[in-house]
């Protein structure tokens, strides 16, 4: 009997771990990764913004790749399987997956997971939208990131990016999942959104719209191109998307072809938005009135402000505080609270140990103890992101200072954003290796991750420190650049590009120094609160 009840609890037990795992990858399904675009006549100072967070346990690598020329005849071996190497020299789990041929020159360009900058200033985020599997074949040569980085290495500007990756689809196949890229340049920034064409079928289909110069866009893994504006010279897209589409039952051809409803995926809801779009938006364009009973929301938004680059930052940190998607809403206690008049009187107040980015397991045990006390949301900034990037580019200074990319790792709602500049070289030690499938104290990650994750365990008393921090490093950055930029630019005036470039390797390589001393200090701080226990 007794042996029984121990297997029957075992299997219980079992089956609740397994239900509970399944919760946990079921809800995170279309879930990874954000891109905020601006527009330059919707930003504050000129600036172009696209913008990423590579939300997954992806690389976090990286380093400056150098501009090359190449020999006629040379070739571009195209890979698959990079993404969760740990450093640039690991070649486990990737495979060739073909050749195509190599250009002239190509340029200087930032090595991430999803490869982000080059010296041109031409910037790309990106999100996964997944789109039917129906679409998907494997027999593609490129993936996303394959396409993303050979943009980078041979395109200036948003709009030959986009036809470049489009003549390559076409020709060796697009092999990866629905992907949503923004691509900036210093004057205007677009969505593209891309799928495979059929398993039967090399090549792809993909749409690519421009965010109007005054306007914010929003793309958080969902499709959202709506119809096709083939004669608008802010629209391309391939030839063949209603004939895929009708091909695989997505469209009945039935009424205007509207590419998000075609290709959306199953987790969308039957919306072109979710509620990473519908916060973001809000929050630039209240005026608007959006609401989530929409079937619909716009592609993009007027602000009712513009935008500066402390605002998007603002926007990637945010957790929902406040508003009924707060996880931390029912999470309360009882305080002793003396008032004015010395009189001691309990107060109710949100518990210092609630925080937005409970696991699975601690929600569970909440709400087992109080039912519904946390409704799951997935916020704008999550634990379990990789690397995040904001890059704004400018086309009032030279390429080499134009475009600044603000990188961070680990929770975009907790780490410092590392200015880099598009005229980098290098990096700071420790950001070419990957501290995702091991812990790696030489890792940049494990730098922030350290203090990042004691100071959420009792977020209601260490947020003020830690955000503290975070913003007085940032607001360091912006008070001191614009005299790094003059320093640059006076050097490259001289004809030193050499020396201009030491400048900006320089500053980030000092910045970083001090960034990862404070995280340091605080570490040791949070450990010595929490000596006596959590």
């Amino acid at each position: 009997m007794l042996k029984f009840k121990t297997l029957l609890l075992s299997g219980l037990l079992l089956i609740g771990l397994s239900a509970m795992a399944q919760d946990e990858n079921e809800r995170l399904v279309g879930a990874n990764c954000t891109s905020i675009m601006v527009g330059k006549k919707a930003s504050t100072d000129g600036s172009v913004i696209t913008s990423h967070t590579c939300d997954g346990r992806y690389r976090t690598w990286m380093r400056w790749e150098p501009a090359a020329d190449h020999e006629k005849g040379e070739t571009y071996k195209v890979y698959k399987g990079t993404m969760h190497t740990e450093d640039p020299f690991d070649n486990r789990g990737v495979e060739l997956a073909g050749e195509i041929p190599q250009v002239a020159h190509t340029y200087s360009y930032l090595n991430t997971a999803y490869p982000c900058l080059n010296e041109k200033q031409l910037a790309i985020g990106e999100t996964t939208f997944s789109g039917p599997d129906t679409l998907v074949n494997k027999k593609g040569m490129f993936m996303i990131e394959e396409l993303e980085r050979i943009a980078l290495m041979r395109c200036d500007n948003a709009r030959d990016a986009i036809q470049l990756i489009g003549r390559l689809v076409k020709e060796y196949g697009y092999g990866d999942g629905g992907e949503c890229i923004t691509i900036a340049d210093k004057n205007e920034v677009w969505q593209m959104e891309i799928l495979g064409e059929g398993p039967d079928q090399i090549g792809g289909v993909w749409a690519a719209k421009r965010i109007p110069d005054d306007e914010v866009g929003v793309s958080a893994n969902i499709a959202r191109i709506g119809k096709l504006e083939r004669k608008s010279k802010d629209f391309y897209c391939s030839d063949n998307c209603e004939k895929v589409a009708k091909k695989y039952g997505l469209w009945d051809g039935e009424g205007d072809f509207i590419f998000w409803k075609a290709f959306r995926a199953s987790y969308g809801g039957g919306k072109n938005y979710s509620d990473r779009e519908f916060f973001i938006l809000s929050q630039l364009a209240p005026s608007l009135n959006l609401n989530r009973d929409m079937p619909e929301l716009p592609f993009s938004v007027k602000p009712d402000e513009n935008v500066d680059v402390r605002k998007v930052m603002e926007l990637f940190r945010s957790t929902y505080e406040g508003t009924d998607m707060d996880m931390t809403r029912n999470i309360k206690m009882v305080t002793r609270k003396r008032q004015d008049d010395g009189t001691v009187v309990n107060d109710t107040i949100i518990s210092p140990v609630a925080n937005p980015w409970m696991n699975g397991t601690m929600q569970n045990t909440l709400n087992f103890l109080a039912p519904e006390t946390v409704k799951f949301q997935r916020t704008v900034a999550v634990a379990w992101s990789s690397y995040h990037h904001i890059i704004q580019c400018r086309d009032w200074v030279p390429d080499e200072i134009g475009a600044i990319c603000w990188m961070a790792c680990d929770n975009p709602g907790q780490s410092p954003r590392i200015p880099i500049f598009s005229g980098s070289t290098t990096l700071p030690e420790g950001f070419d290796k990957c501290g995702q499938l091991r812990y790696r104290e030489e890792a940049w990650i494990w730098r922030y991750r350290r203090a990042n994750k004691l100071a959420t365990v009792m977020w209601g008393r260490t947020k003020p420190v830690l955000m503290g921090n975070a913003n007085r490093l940032e607001e360091k950055a912006f008070e001191e650049i614009p005299a790094i930029e003059a320093k640059a630019q006076a050097l490259l005036n001289d004809g030193k590009k050499d020396e201009a470039t030491k400048v900006l390797n320089r500053y980030t390589k000092d910045f970083e120094a001090s960034a990862r001393q404070t995280w340091k200090e605080m570490e040791s701080q949070f450990w010595y609160w929490f000596s006596m226990g959590f």
